[in-house]
């Protein structure tokens, strides 16, 4: 380049820019390895988006889900009371308004659908140990557990339905209902940015907390995941 006087100078080299730090989250989701993938790929979403997934396989899968739903809120509402700020609050205060409605009412008119829309019948089928497992440790968390403990729990159930909720909506067969509203709860914009909201979340806590907060998010976060492969293994178990 020519400077001042008008001469030709060699110009400097640009500074490197030092490496951006990895997303806590990634760090987790890593940390997870295969069995990530291996839960976001399940046969259970793919079969589901095509509509052909046997419906006892769904109605096993539903039941079992809809039982830790209040551990779910009870967690969820952990979080809204241990965040930071109202800021923080807000957005999981309409993640909860959504849990407590359109998704609850999905499970009833699903289990209409599906023939097992009695309660007492339902609530006859032993609590599949999956379930326990995530009934357990929503709950201990919830109880005992800081935000980002609570964050890892919650980061892994909506972050992975988002991931094979993503892959398979474009391709998801739209003839039932209760296969293909389980599909749109868990994509789409507003959950999207409900998983950057956690994910965001965790993130922060992840610079905030020190290595062994960290070690125990993880511990968490993987047991978390482990669960979510065991819950789509054991609707095939029937």
């Amino acid at each position: 380049f020519l400077d001042a006087r008008g001469c030709h100078q060699l110009q400097a080299p640009l500074a490197t820019a030092p490496p951006m730090p990895a997303r806590f989250t990634d760090t987790l989701r890593d940390a997870a390895g295969e069995q990530w993938n291996r839960v976001i790929t399940h046969k259970f979403t793919t079969e589901l988006a095509a509509g052909t997934i046997d419906r006892n396989v769904l109605k096993r899968y539903l039941i079992q889900d809809h039982r830790f739903l209040d551990a779910f809120v009870i967690l969820l509402g952990a979080l809204i009371s241990n965040a930071r700020c109202l800021e923080d609050r807000i957005p999981a205060c309409q993640f909860l308004a959504v849990i407590t409605g359109k998704e609850n009412t999905y499970f009833e008119r699903s289990f209409k659908k599906l023939g097992c829309d009695d309660v007492t019948e339902r609530n006859s089928i032993p609590t599949a140990a999956c379930a326990s497992g995530f009934i357990d440790l929503m709950k201990s968390v919830a109880k005992g557990g800081n935000l980002g403990e609570i964050l890892s729990v919650l980061v892994v159930c909506e972050w992975s339905y988002l991931s094979w909720g993503q892959k398979v909506v474009n391709t998801t067969n739209r003839d039932d209902f209760v296969t293909y509203e389980w599909v749109d709860l868990h994509s789409g914009e507003f959950f999207e940015e409900v998983v950057d909201y956690l994910r965001g979340m965790l993130d922060k806590e992840g610079v905030l907390i020190d290595d062994e907060g960290r070690e125990r998010c993880k511990k968490f976060f993987l047991k978390a995941v482990q669960l979510e492969e065991d819950f789509f293994e054991y609707a095939y178990s029937g």
